[in-house]
């Protein structure tokens, strides 16, 4: 190529660049603001209320187990420990005082043991037998006076113990394994246990506890104090009773059960859980055991049912 022979003209040199035409960038435009929603035409309402903690007390003459109680109960949303007690007669008072969802009870302890102070506070509030005593005439002897239930300690986890304080105030019961066992003991047996002195003298200060107020039952002419002098006549009566002919009724196997159950003293919610059947199951059993032992009240179904009834040559057993 020659030496005098320039390049063409870069069209899109600097040259090119300064006379193109400049198009500035449209402006970004910026958000609407986001207009406020117009104001409620309804004012607020209250506050949801804070939904009612299950109030207990506990007694036990052991204050390491009462602070541990405490703790472990209060520390549930739904569980406030009200009051603690150190025997049964302060027991008693604490659980009139504060009239609470359930009572946590001991067997042994010092002055009114629970079994003495158990038949006055299951007038006021639902009981739950929590003690070391695994004894089987204890656990026969507290379900009879109205606890609502019996854990032995050492048997039960945390969470299960908190359950059964829910159940309790609920009606449902809830047995550990010893005292299971000395219920189906019982069952098996297919007769009331003999009522002998309670190991270490326990409800021996049941006379010096304070009255009960009127118990709220359903049934308060069927109390388990007054089925009692039924159960215990042929002790008192100092003759031995003939073993009563129990096939002449035609019971089921099942409702043999429930009399069984009927006769030891317990009540209708107590043989629902022994049995594992609900409630109104239980009180269908009764109606048939009634018509077929020709009774018409506990006391006297027990009474056949036992040989004590007094014989009616005119009627039949």
């Amino acid at each position: 190529m020659p030496d005098d022979v320039s390049p063409a003209p870069n069209h899109y040199g600097p040259a090119a660049h300064r006379h193109a035409p400049q198009h500035p960038s449209p402006p970004i435009p910026r958000p609407s603001a986001i207009p406020s929603p117009p104001p409620s035409p309804f004012a607020p309402g209250p506050a949801a209320p804070a939904p009612e903690r299950l109030r207990v007390v506990v007694a036990d003459d052991n204050p390491v187990v009462r602070a541990g109680l405490g703790v472990l109960l209060s520390g549930r949303a739904d569980i406030q420990v009200v009051a603690e007690a150190a025997d049964g007669r302060e027991a008693y008072e604490k659980t009139l005082e504060h009239r609470p969802d359930v009572v946590l009870l001991d067997v042994r302890m010092p002055g009114v043991d629970g079994i003495s102070a158990l038949p006055h506070l299951v007038g006021i509030a639902p009981v739950l037998m929590l003690t070391y005593s695994r004894e089987s005439e204890i656990v026969h002897e507290a379900l009879r006076l109205g606890a609502g239930g019996y854990l032995v300690h050492g048997e039960f986890t945390a969470n299960q113990l908190v359950q059964a304080v829910r159940d309790t105030k609920h009606g449902r019961a809830n047995f550990t394994v010893t005292a299971a066992d000395a219920l189906l003991a019982h069952m098996r047996h297919g007769t009331p246990p003999q009522r002998g002195p309670l190991p270490e003298g326990l409800g021996s200060a049941l006379a010096t506890a304070p009255a009960p107020p009127p118990p709220h039952t359903a049934e308060p002419s069927e109390s388990l104090s007054q089925l009692q002098p039924v159960v215990g006549q042929s002790s008192v009566s100092g003759g031995s009773v003939p073993t009563p002919n129990r096939q002449q009724y035609g019971l089921s196997s099942r409702e043999v059960e429930v009399m069984d159950l009927i006769a030891s003293g317990m009540s209708n919610q107590q043989i629902a859980a022994t049995c594992f059947i609900s409630e109104k199951t239980v009180k269908n059993h009764i109606n048939r055991i009634f018509t077929k032992l020709h009774s018409a009240t506990r006391s006297e179904a027990i009474a056949h049912w036992l040989g004590t009834a007094p014989r009616n040559p005119g009627r039949q057993p």
